[in-house]
């Protein structure tokens, strides 16, 4: 009875806030609450609204979250291990790429790799998300090793690895057709992919941001390749740079094609840029992030546009804040992301927040907007949800002992120390 009287109420709050919206703004919406796709157009109205449209938009996605996927917010318990940050690309949005001479410069070796993938398991991970920069002198088969290296270490580690940047690198270093290099990692240990390196998909804008990038063809191939062996991965988006809102709604509607082609997509990351300390951004080339409304309107957006087709909308709370992860999180994103351990990428550009959240403080924040918190897998299988009768939990150090051993439901994640070399975090996405 109490649950269906908050529905009703829910409702109502709903239609009444819909009633103040602009009638372009209502139009859209109940095109989605009806179970129709917008059209560019639509989502157009969507991308550019304030004020009253803007708290109909929101309160729309919210409803549509909750159809979707109920009030529980997944997190992940996972660790970022990068092996290098030497790279030659050169991105005008990034602080964290180093010259092979740079006396900051760090390579790590494929078993130190799996050494801290053991560390992560135990501490309870259940995911480690590698990346790295990208070295000209990188072997081709590099990647492999690490996947063999890991899965050695520590079978039951799930691997979330390498951008379609790096498989286009390591498919040009090995000479392997495109499908033949992913099968190859696939086959060594690879569970999925991060769908970064997408930034904003639409090659005038890339060229802005990278010349050396990916264009968007080749990104949409790898992803799709990827997706039709079986292998998985998240989809990004990068905004408050130089794109506009139409690049938004371009970049969104061509993520729902490919997934109602492949159905590949385990959700969607928003990324707001980071930019105090960005080429980009210094050299005036880009404004200085986005606020808090734009925040909210891109997270909405993104629920309200991929409804039907990407079930799972992830905050970034590193790039974001826990307070305005919290409101994106009551504006459609289900997700607060990964625990990460270590997160040095954000930070290179300017960010100021940690490099860690244990689960038991995301459970708090969960609960302090009223939803229910659940730990899950790379691909949100639930682990465990957490009901309100959950007594308060006192990390204690994980038992020694050999990780393929060790049981991660009971190994609680304690805090690692800030490395001495900054980790590139785009994995964790």
């Amino acid at each position: 009875m109490i649950g269906r009287l908050y529905l009703m109420s829910a409702e109502k709050q709903i239609d009444e806030t819909m009633l103040a919206a602009p009638i372009a703004v209502r139009d859209a919406l109940e095109v989605v609450r009806s179970g129709g796709e917008l059209s560019f157009e639509q989502a157009m109205a969507l991308a550019t609204v304030t004020g009253a449209g803007l708290d109909a938009l929101v309160s729309a996605a919210d409803e549509l979250r909750r159809q979707t996927v109920g009030d529980a917010i997944t997190y992940v318990v996972n660790r970022n291990i990068n092996f290098t940050n030497v790279c030659f690309v050169g991105c005008s949005f990034c602080g964290f790429g180093r010259g092979p001479g740079a006396p900051d410069a760090y390579s790590h070796s494929p078993d130190e790799v799996a050494r801290r993938a053991v560390e992560a398991w135990e501490r309870g991970a259940t995911e480690v998300c590698i990346q790295g920069g990208l070295p000209r002198d990188l072997d081709g088969f590099f990647y492999r090793d690490v996947l063999r290296a890991i899965k050695r270490a520590v079978p039951a580690m799930h691997v979330h690895a390498f951008s379609p940047m790096e498989i286009s690198y390591g498919v040009d270093k090995t000479g392997l057709p495109l499908r033949d290099y992913l099968q190859m990692l696939k086959d060594e240990g690879l569970g999925s992919i991060p769908g970064t390196a997408a930034e904003i998909l639409d090659d005038r804008v890339r060229q802005e941001l990278s010349p050396n990038k990916l264009p968007v063809a080749r990104w949409v191939e790898i992803i799709s390749a990827a997706h039709e062996l079986g292998i998985p991965s998240t989809s990004t988006m990068m905004y408050g740079h130089v794109e506009e809102p139409a690049d938004w709604v371009r970049h969104i509607l061509l993520l729902r094609s490919i997934q109602k082609r492949t159905g590949g997509f385990t959700e969607f990351v928003p990324l707001g840029f980071i930019h105090q300390k960005t080429r980009l951004y210094k050299h005036g080339g880009a404004r200085a992030g986005a606020e808090r409304d734009e925040h909210l309107r891109v997270h909405a957006l993104a629920r309200v546009m991929l409804h039907g087709a990407i079930r799972n909308i992830q905050v970034s709370w590193v790039k974001l804040g826990f307070d305005v992860s919290l409101a994106c999180l009551n504006a459609g994103a289900n997700d607060f992301s990964g625990t990460l351990m270590e997160e040095n990428i954000s930070k290179a550009a300017g960010a100021t927040f940690g490099e860690y959240v244990a689960p038991e403080e995301f459970r708090r924040m969960i609960r302090s907007i009223g939803r229910v918190p659940a730990e899950r897998t790379t691909t949100y299988a639930i682990r465990r949800t957490f009901d309100e009768s959950e007594a308060p939990e006192a990390a204690t150090p994980p038992t020694p002992g050999p990780a393929h051993a060790s049981n991660p439901a009971s190994s609680p994640l304690s805090l690692i120390p800030t490395e001495k070399h900054a980790p590139y975090a785009e994995g964790a996405y």
